[in-house]
Formats: C-alpha cells, sequence, structure tokens
C-alpha cells in the first residue's frame, strides 16, 4: 500500500453548546494517496463539511478537535502553529468551499480576491501576479477576464463564482485540493466543466483530491476508492467499483436504491426510511440504528461496530452486512 500523502486517524470534532456537545465528527479515519481522488459521500449532516474544516483548522467556535491526528507529508497538522498553516494554506492544501457566494467577499473584486494568494505565497511583482490572476481566470472559462476582473461577486451567476473559487483554489497546484460539494449547485454542463479542470489538475500536477458530496453519480465518474460517511463516522470504505458493485452496508446499500438508474428497468426509487439522527450527546451505538432494516440485538446493544477489513481494500462499520449469491 503506497504511503498516503493525507492521513486522518480517529478524528473527533465536537461542538459545544448550552444544549449538550452535538459529536459532528466522531472518530473518522482516512487516507489519500498522491495522485488520486478520494470521494466522501453521504447526505446533509454526516460530517463531510466538518471533516474537510477540521483538515484546514478552520472549524468555526465553539467548535474544537478534541482528539486524533492529521498527518500531511508525515506531519501532524494539528501540532503546527497558526503561522505555519496559514502559510500551508492555499500553496500545499486548498479549500473549495461548498456556496462561492458566501465563501467570496462581496466588497472586494474579483481580480483582488485571486490576487491575493499569489500575493501571499509568491514574490512575483504586481504586474505579474495581475497577468497571471487574468490567466486563471480564462482557464476557468470565464470569458473576457480582464473585465471580469473588476467585477464584484454579486454580478456574477453562481456558475461564475464557482469558476473563480476554482481558480483560486487551483492558482498554486496544491499537492491536496479538498473540494466541497463543488458541483451542487451548478447545471449538468457546467458541473462537467468543473469536473474537468478537476481531472486536469490531477493529470498535470499529480495533485491528490478529497472530493466531499452526496452525488453518487460524480463519485463514479471521479473517484478511485470511496468514504461512506453516516452521523459523524466511515461506516464503508472501499475501491469505488467494488462498492458500486457490491455494498456492504445497509445505508450504502439504501442510498443505491434511492438513486435513479438508466442501466436497469425503470423501477420505484426506495427512499431510507426515518431521519437522520441527532448529533446531540450522541450514544455510543449504530448511528444508522433506527433506521436500518437489518439491525440485530448486537446493534442495540453496543458499543458502535468499529471500521475493519472484510474483504482486501473493503473495510466495514457493520455487525450485519449484506449478503449477496
Amino acid at each position: 500500500m503506497a504511503t498516503p500523502i493525507l492521513e486522518i486517524q480517529d478524528l473527533h470534532t465536537y461542538f459545544k453548546t448550552k444544549d449538550g456537545v452535538v459529536k459532528a465528527v466522531n472518530g473518522v479515519s482516512l487516507r489519500l494517496e498522491e495522485n488520486r481522488v478520494l470521494g466522501v459521500v453521504g447526505e446533509s449532516g454526516s460530517g463531510k463539511t466538518v471533516t474537510a474544516l477540521s483538515i484546514m483548522q478552520l472549524v468555526p467556535i465553539p467548535g474544537e478537535i478534541v482528539k486524533g491526528q492529521i498527518r500531511y507529508d508525515g506531519v501532524d497538522l494539528l501540532g503546527l502553529t497558526s503561522e505555519q498553516m496559514r502559510h500551508l494554506r492555499g500553496r500545499e492544501i486548498s479549500l473549495i468551499f461548498q456556496d462561492a457566494g458566501a465563501a467570496l467577499n462581496p466588497v472586494i473584486s474579483i481580480g483582488q480576491q485571486v490576487e491575493e494568494i499569489l500575493q501571499e505565497h509568491t514574490d512575483m511583482s504586481r504586474r505579474r501576479i495581475r497577468d497571471m490572476a487574468t490567466d486563471l481566470l480564462h482557464q476557468m472559462g470565464i470569458p473576457d477576464a480582464r473585465t471580469m476582473m473588476g467585477r464584484y461577486p454579486f454580478q456574477l451567476s453562481g456558475g461564475m463564482a464557482q469558476r473563480v473559487l476554482l481558480a483560486i483554489g487551483m492558482a498554486l497546484k496544491p499537492r491536496i485540493l479538498v473540494a466541497d460539494e463543488p458541483t451542487s449547485n451548478l447545471d449538468v454542463t457546467l458541473q462537467a466543466e468543473m469536473l474537468h479542470r478537476m481531472r486536469q489538475l490531477r493529470e498535470e500536477s499529480n495533485t491528490a483530491i478529497l472530493l466531499i458530496t452526496h452525488d453518487l453519480g460524480v463519485i463514479a465518474q471521479m473517484a478511485d476508492t470511496v468514504a461512506v460517511m453516516y452521523g459523524g463516522t466511515i461506516v464503508e470504505y472501499a475501491d469505488t467499483r467494488a462498492l458500486y458493485s457490491r455494498p456492504l452496508h445497509p445505508y450504502t446499500w439504501g442510498l443505491f436504491q434511492a438513486m435513479p438508474r438508466l442501466d436497469s428497468d425503470v423501477k420505484p426509487l426506495k427512499p431510507i426510511r426515518g431521519a437522520p439522527p441527532k448529533m446531540l450527546d450522541a450514544p455510543d451505538v449504530c448511528p444508522f440504528l433506527e433506521r436500518c432494516h437489518k439491525a440485530v440485538n448486537q446493534c442495540r446493544t453496543g458499543p458502535a461496530p468499529k471500521l475493519i477489513e472484510v474483504e482486501p481494500g473493503h473495510q466495514l462499520a457493520c455487525y450485519n452486512p449484506m449478503v449477496y449469491d
């Protein structure tokens, strides 16, 4: 097994509120290898975004990383100072946020926001920085990029704003790109273009990508391996082809049952019954327990199942997995 460029071990990120502790990330372990795409999939509230923010050490107050390790190239990021992390962000590890409208500063021009990362991490002249920022916008398919440099975020469509975020994230060809739902607000055409840009970055710069999404179709196109998140934990982890052909966790199986397919006879979609778990003071049992059609006594008495390898390269956290002939 190749040495990972990014390795997360037993990560716990909690939000301490007046009502109790919200266990947003509750023991997540992941590994990302160089020039590979790791897809993290799960419904809203599963902890995907908080995991991304934990990697960047941008967890908002009152959130706190209470346990675990996040190793980049063998160095634990949780042991770095704020200044050391600021040096890494953008240059070594970039994050593309889900909501471009909220991520971009509304009172600063597009050009200034693209130039900022170049000014922070390079010693190029102001003229060279401006030319490079213009070229980055042009590469992202933004028409009349030089004019667009003077525009403000509120003057852009959602698709254009997302392209600007991608230009900022890819500006310095980082070793790791963390993309949090980068295509969720885009139409099919723009979605395909954004995915193409990320593939180009991977091919040209050997960039590793952590792709966070709820879209199984995007995962199928992009990811080499997939981690399925539910209730702040990883419930299944496997090669993309293996996961799609034989999902073992009842939650993963339910996701596929609820997804429209074009390669089989038309069948009614089967939604997963119930609602996602409340992570406030969550008990130590399987988070999918209340919605699982295969729950057994061991699931109800706890503790929550650990993520273990059940087949070569296929890890699972379940006491009673799906069975195939």
